[in-house]
């Protein structure tokens, strides 16, 4: 095996640069990182979800768009486990519905093992709603061994019947959803 030692490598003009062939393994050096975009999952909740009235709700994302690590419970704890380290961008859409009553606040939380870490609110209370879309992103560290993330949600109504998270059986169009992917270390 021989070692190139180059200070740069540019194609020939009008081609594109290509590093080995079809087939070929292509090995990086220690600490080199050729992707910081996996692990990387969405799921959408694909039913509406009751919840009480005022009440911080975990919300069951049941269905996934996509799992690139098998690292997000999608049967029982709607959590995202990565088992690779590093800092995380989180996202979610918590659609909180009124139901027959009017929508005073509405609240998406990203929790972090068991804690909630970021927080957003909307207050209806001089003006009432029906539904909103509680968009919610943080970036997050976690560990890649035992560090977790799950949204929970609140709908608070000025008198209560019938809240829920709004959710859909049409991949296309979610309207509770939840994702995340690894941008560094």
């Amino acid at each position: 095996m021989a070692t190139l030692f180059v200070d740069k490598l540019d194609p020939q003009s009008g081609t594109a640069l290509e590093i080995g062939s079809s087939g070929d393994t292509i090995t990086t050096a220690t600490g080199a990182k050729p992707s910081f975009l996996y692990p990387a999952f969405e799921a959408y909740l694909n039913a509406n979800q009751s919840v009480s009235d005022a009440t911080a709700t975990k919300v069951a994302f049941n269905v996934e768009h996509f799992d690139t690590n098998s690292a997000y419970d999608n049967s029982s704890n709607y959590r995202f486990t990565p088992q690779t380290s590093g800092k995380y961008f989180v996202y979610a859409d918590v659609s909180c519905y009124a139901g027959n009553s009017n929508l005073a606040k509405a609240k998406a939380f990203i929790y972090k093992n068991g804690s909630a870490v970021k927080v957003i609110q909307f207050n209806f209370t001089s003006n009432y709603a029906r539904q909103m879309h509680t968009m919610i992103s943080s970036v997050i560290d976690l560990n890649g061994s035992s560090d977790y993330v799950e949204i929970f949600g609140l709908v608070d109504t000025n008198s209560g019947s019938g809240m829920l998270f709004s959710g859909t059986t049409t991949a296309g169009d979610d309207r509770s959803f939840f994702g995340a992917y690894r941008i560094g270390t």
